[in-house]
C-alpha cells in the first residue's frame, strides 16, 4: 500500500526544493536551453544522456531510463526508501514531516543498525587496547602503522571467544536477533536448539564507514592460519558490499582530483599514513556500476593499483572495461620488487610512489604493453602478433590519437606508419559495420501485434497528464482492466483517482505511488516520450484500439478454451 503524507506538506516541499540546484550537488549540469544536462550518476557514460527538466521539476537518463522528482532522485543516489528520502528533503529544505501517521518501522531499524555498529566497532577498538588485546595491538604494530593511523581508521581486533563481544552488545540493549539481521552475529541450530556466536573471532578488524560517516559493515582478518583469510560483514539493511567504497569518507576531502583505486584495505591504509590520502579500495568484489558511479563522481582521474600476481591482473583488466565507459582518465600502475602498494611504500618510502604515479601509463599505453607480453619483438613474427592485436585498440580511437600511436608504433617496430594506418582504417571500417548492423537489428526488435497497443496506452495515460479533463471522455468508454499492461493499468486507476478528487498529477504528489522505475516512465512519457498532439481525436482512436486490442485476447482466450473440432469450426468460418 502507497505511502500518502498531507498533500499541503509535498506542495511545500515541492516550492522549497529546486531540482536543478539538488541534482547539481551531485551531477555537474550544462544549461542547454530551457534545460539542463550532465553526465548520468546512475550509470557509467561518457557523453551527457541525463536531463533535468526545470518545468516539472522532473529529471530523466535517455541511458539508462532511470528518471522521476526530487524524491524518486534522493531514493535513488541516496539508497533510501520512500519516507527516509522525504525526512533528507524535509531536513534539507527546513520543514517539519508533517503529523500524521505512516509507518516509519525501517528507518528506525536502519538507525539502530547504524548505533549498533558503531557500539560494536567502539568495542572493537577499544578491545584491542586492552591488556586481553594484544594480539591484535601487535598485528597493527607489526605492518607498520602508528597510534594516530591506528585511531583515525578506527582499526580493532575481536576477542578470541564466544562471549566477550556478544555478553558487551546485550549489556548495550542488543538482541541476538538484531545482531545477526547486522551480521555481527551468525547461529546455528542443533537438536532444536539455536546458538548465536560471533561473527568475527580472533581477527583484526577494519570498519568500513559510508560517505556520511556511519559505521556499515566490518572486514576481519585472521591471525594464524584459520580459514577464510579475510572474512566481510555479508550484505545487510544499510550495507550493500557493491554500492560502497573503502575510505571514501577520508578521500572525498583530499583536495586531489583523482583518486587511487587499490585491492585491499591495507595498501589504502599505508597510502593514507604515507600522505596519499585520495586512495580507495573496492570491498571484496569485482568493481561494480555503483562504484564506479562514485568514483566518476568525485575524481576525474584514477590510478589503478592492483597486486602484480594473476588474480590482481584480471582484476585490473576487469576495472579497465567498466572504467573506460566513463569519461574518466584512466591510468594503470606498474611497479616492480613488490606486489602491492603497502610493500612499496615499507621498502622503498613515499618518494618511490609519488615517482610511479607521476610516470603511471594511461589506458591505451597499458593495453599495448599488454599486447606485448610474451612476444619477441626483435622477431617479424612478433611484431606482425603484436601489430594484430595492437590495430583493434587504436581503430576505436580519434584521429589525433591515432596518429600518435601509429607513429609510436612505426617508431619501435620499424613498420612503415603509412601501413599500420592502412590497418587501422579497414579495423575501423568493420567496426562501423558491426556497429550498423547492430542498430539496424536493434530497431527491428518489437515491431508486432502489440505495438499499437502500447503506443495506444502511451497516448491515453500522456494525454491525461497533459489534459486531465480528457477523463471524461475516457472513463465512459474504458475500464481499466482494458489496459494490457499492468503499469499502465496502475497508472490509468492512480490518474482516475486524483483527477476526480482534484488532485495534481505534479510529480511530487505521484513518487509515492509508483517505483523509482516507474516514475522513470512517467518523466519520459511527459517530457520525452513519443510525439503526443493531445488532441481528443487522438484518444479517441487509442481506446479503439485498446478495445479491438481486448477483443483478440478475449477471442484468443476463448479459443484456447475450445475442443479441436469446435476451433476448427470457427477457423473454417469465414464469417469471423
Amino acid at each position: 500500500m502507497a505511502v500518502r503524507l498531507n498533500e499541503q506538506f509535498l506542495e511545500q516541499l515541492r516550492d522549497r526544493i529546486d531540482i536543478e540546484q539538488l541534482i547539481g550537488e551531485y551531477v555537474d549540469l550544462k544549461r542547454a536551453g530551457r534545460l539542463t544536462k550532465g553526465l548520468c550518476p546512475f550509470h557509467s557514460e561518457k557523453t551527457p544522456s541525463f536531463v533535468v527538466y526545470p518545468e516539472s521539476q522532473s529529471y530523466y537518463c535517455f541511458g539508462c531510463t532511470k528518471g522521476g522528482d526530487a524524491i524518486t532522485f534522493i531514493r535513488d543516489i541516496e539508497n533510501l526508501d520512500y519516507i527516509e528520502a522525504v525526512k533528507f528533503l524535509a531536513d534539507k529544505a527546513g520543514l517539519q514531516m508533517p503529523n500524521e501517521q505512516y509507518d516509519d518501522t525501517l528507518i528506525k531499524k536502519r538507525k539502530r543498525m547504524l548505533e549498533m555498529n558503531k557500539e560494536a566497532a567502539r568495542f572493537f577498538h577499544q578491545f584491542m587496547l586492552s591488556p586481553d588485546g594484544g594480539a591484535g595491538l601487535n598485528y597493527w604494530n607489526g605492518r607498520g602503522l602508528t597510534p594516530q593511523t591506528v585511531t583515525h581508521f578506527g582499526l580493532g581486533y575481536a576477542p578470541n571467544d564466544w562471549n566477550t563481544f556478544m555478553n558487551y552488545m546485550r549489556s548495550k540493549g542488543y538482541s541476538a536477533q538484531e545482531l545477526f539481521e547486522g551480521d555481527l552475529c551468525r547461529k546455528s541450530a542443533k537438536e532444536g536448539k539455536t546458538t548465536f556466536y560471533p561473527t568475527f573471532r580472533n581477527r583484526v578488524i577494519t570498519p568500513i564507514i559510508d560517505l556520511r560517516g556511519n559505521v556499515v559493515a566490518f572486514g576481519g582478518r585472521v591471525l594464524d592460519d584459520s580459514k577464510p583469510k579475510y572474512l566481510n560483514t555479508s550484505d545487510t539493511l544499510i550495507y550493500k558490499k557493491g554500492q560502497n567504497i573503502f575510505a571514501m569518507n577520508f578521500a572525498k576531502t583530499s583536495n586531489e582530483d583523482s583518486l587511487i583505486l587499490c585491492e585491499g584495505y591495507m595498501d589504502v591504509i599505508a597510502l593514507h599514513q604515507a600522505g596519499f590520502t585520495n586512495a580507495v579500495a573496492g570491498l571484496g568484489t569485482a568493481l561494480t556500476d555503483e562504484q564506479v558511479r562514485l568514483i566518476s563522481h568525485y575524481c576525474s582521474k584514477v590510478y589503478l593499483s592492483y597486486d602484480s600476481d594473476e588474480a590482481g591482473q584480471k582484476a585490473l583488466a576487469r576495472a579497465i572495461v567498466k572504467l573506460s565507459e566513463t569519461n574518466l582518465s584512466i591510468h594503470p600502475l606498474k611497479y616492480t620488487d613488490a606486489k602491492d602498494p603497502d610493500e612499496v611504500i615499507k621498502k622503498f618510502g613515499p618518494e618511490r610512489w609519488r615517482t610511479i604515479l607521476s610516470g603511471a601509463m594511461n589506458e591505451i599505453e597499458y593495453k599495448l604493453l599488454i599486447c606485448k607480453e610474451g612476444l619477441d619483438l626483435g622477431t617479424d613474427d612478433g611484431r606482425l602478433k603484436f601489430l594484430r592485436k595492437a590495430v583493434p585498440i587504436l581503430a576505436p580511437l580519434g584521429a589525433i590519437e591515432k596518429d600518435i600511436y601509429a607513429s609510436r608504433l612505426s617508431d619501435e617496430l620499424s613498420v612503415s606508419k603509412d601501413a599500420i594506418m592502412a590497418q587501422v582504417k579497414d579495423a575501423e571500417r568493420r567496426l562501423n559495420r558491426q556497429s550498423k548492423k547492430s542498430d539496424f537489428s536493434s530497431l527491428r526488435k518489437g515491431f508486432d501485434d502489440k505495438v499499437r497497443a502500447h503506443r495506444a496506452e502511451e497516448t491515453i495515460i500522456t494525454s491525461l497528464q497533459n489534459n486531465p479533463d480528457f477523463l471524461k471522455i475516457i472513463e465512459p468508454q474504458l475500464t481499466p482492466e482494458e489496459f494490457p499492461s499492468d503499469f499502465y493499468r496502475h497508472a490509468y486507476k492512480v490518474f482516475s483517482e486524483r483527477i476526480k478528487s482534484g488532485q495534481s498529477l505534479d510529480f511530487i504528489y505521484l513518487s509515492s505511488e509508483f517505483s523509482p522505475e516507474e516514475m522513470g516512465h512517467l518523466v519520459k512519457l511527459q517530457n520525452s516520450g513519443a510525439m503526443i498532439s493531445n488532441t481528443k481525436a487522438e484518444v479517441e482512436d487509442s481506446i479503439k484500439v485498446l478495445k479491438e486490442e481486448n477483443k483478440k485476447s478475449q477471442q484468443t482466450k476463448n479459443a484456447a478454451e475450445l475442443s479441436d473440432e469446435e476451433f476448427l469450426k470457427l477457423f473454417n468460418n469465414k464469417d469471423v
